[in-house]
């Protein structure tokens, strides 16, 4: 599983604050917890106005950049700001994101053609979230049509089959489930990803039913996650699904996460 982790997004009532005191440590301690967490890359998210955004972003990155070399998912709504930014960071990491609508692929696939970046790409358009699998697929096919344009290879694209809320579902996560297997199908050297919290939001129990969906999804397709690296639960049963799926041989990677410490009991103080 690729692991982004998720937890520098100003979203989040503590980023904010540290991004408007310029509250550097910060900002360095959440990017130590989880790259110390293992995270593959670590998600910086301002959301802050656009006319702010590179500024704050820069000064993210470099907090980042300065306590560890774990990539970067550099992530804004603006696809101007992630051309301007991403080029800011020291290593390859994920532009996070494009989809169908209006030039976001038109401003960020030609930017990143000649690079080693990676892109994540969701499955929406100018209509909005599609309600059916036909249409996110739809969605699907467009990306990486226009991908292959620029020679983009289908391993440099985490696409997004867009994670929603079980509390509005109509057929639990059968939908997203299909979509999943269906890309999988089709291109078996790209990346499914998404924002696993999404799928419990207003719901009691939040954990259960994000490791429940974690555990479908990666049967699915799923092998790229947004998540909290440092939540010792979800990351468990993530390198045991892995190894249940017959991913991790011998059940290496699981039993050395164990030792590390990663899941399991938490170390007595």
């Amino acid at each position: 599983m690729i692991i982004i982790g998720e937890k520098i997004n100003g979203s989040i009532p503590a980023v904010a604050e540290a991004i408007k005191n310029r509250d550097a440590d910060e900002i360095k301690r959440r990017a130590l917890i989880q790259a110390n967490a293992r995270a593959d890359y670590i998600d910086c998210c301002a959301s802050v106005p656009e006319a702010e955004e590179v500024e704050t972003l820069k000064w993210m990155i470099d907090c980042i950049q300065e306590v560890t070399d774990v990539p970067i998912a550099v992530d804004s709504p603006s696809p101007r700001v992630l051309k301007e930014i991403f080029p800011y960071c020291k290593k390859p990491g994920i532009i996070n994101s494009v989809s169908g609508e209006g030039d976001k692929i038109d401003i960020l696939f030609p930017a990143i053609a000649d690079t080693k970046w990676e892109v994540i790409a969701l499955c929406s358009d100018d209509t909005g979230i599609p309600k059916t699998a036909d249409d996110r697929l739809r969605v699907f096919h467009h990306i990486m049509d226009e991908a292959k344009k620029y020679n983009i290879a289908p391993s440099r694209i985490h696409i997004d089959p867009l994670i929603e809320m079980l509390c509005t579902s109509e057929d639990g996560i059968g939908m997203v489930e299909s979509v999943m297997q269906t890309i999988r199908s089709e291109y078996p050297s790209i990346h499914i990803t998404g924002a696993v919290s999404n799928i419990s939001f207003n719901l009691p129990a939040r954990k259960l039913v994000n490791i429940g969906f974690t555990v479908l999804a990666m049967k699915a397709g799923l092998d790229s996650a947004i998540f909290d690296p440092t939540n010792r639960d979800l990351l468990g049963v993530i390198f045991a699904t892995e190894a249940l799926l017959g991913n991790d041989e011998y059940c290496m990677e699981y039993i050395e996460g164990f030792r590390d410490g990663l899941y399991g009991p938490k170390p007595k103080a």
